[in-house]
């Protein structure tokens, strides 16, 4: 059996590996698609696609786990269109994992059977938190495998981070949107 677990990873940390390590007893290839592909460098998403395959990959790697496929999935923008979209760009999978419900909804709607997943003390494991805590200056790396740290450090995230707040942050203020 393969199964789907779809996210952004930005960036990939414990709480995803534990996902994947719990959806890995249960089919034997797994595809985990990279949501929203094509977006990078802003403070939602600041890791490109390559360098999520890269974090995901390494930290597999580095657990001894195994994934067959790490596919980017571009958004479309049209809910309506999106599984059909999912499908053509990833090998055919018998089992969608999410904790979404908008993605549970889709899926369930095109006949896909669903599973949800569990969620790893999501406060702590979450891609904002850990952005938030880079921006910060407080501790990131112990929310996220070893090798993503070193990926991050790699790229230098942290700094791009920091330099995409500073931006967004001017803009904010020449629209006025608050105050300084």
């Amino acid at each position: 059996m393969r199964g789907l677990i779809i996210g952004r990873y930005q960036p990939f940390h414990k709480g995803h590996l534990e996902v994947v390590k719990c959806v890995l007893k249960e089919v034997d290839d797994l595809i985990i698609g990279i949501g929203s592909a094509q977006i990078s460098h802003t403070l939602e998403n600041p890791f490109t696609a390559g360098e999520r395959i890269t974090m995901i990959s390494e930290a597999l790697k580095e657990e001894g786990l195994k994934c067959h496929y790490i596919i980017p999935i571009p958004d479309i923008w049209n809910n309506s269109l999106w599984v059909k979209h999912v499908i053509a760009l990833t090998p055919s999978f018998n089992v969608v994992y999410t904790g979404n419900p908008l993605a549970r909804r889709l899926f369930m709607e095109e006949g896909v059977e669903v599973r949800e997943v569990p969620m790893f003390d999501r406060r702590k494991y979450s891609g904002t938190e850990i952005r938030r805590r880079m921006i910060m200056g407080e501790d990131w790396e112990s929310l996220v495998p070893p090798a993503v740290a070193r990926v991050i450090k790699q790229i230098k995230g942290v700094e791009r981070l920091r330099d995409i707040t500073r931006s967004d942050e001017l803009t904010h203020l020449r629209r006025g949107d608050i105050s300084p």
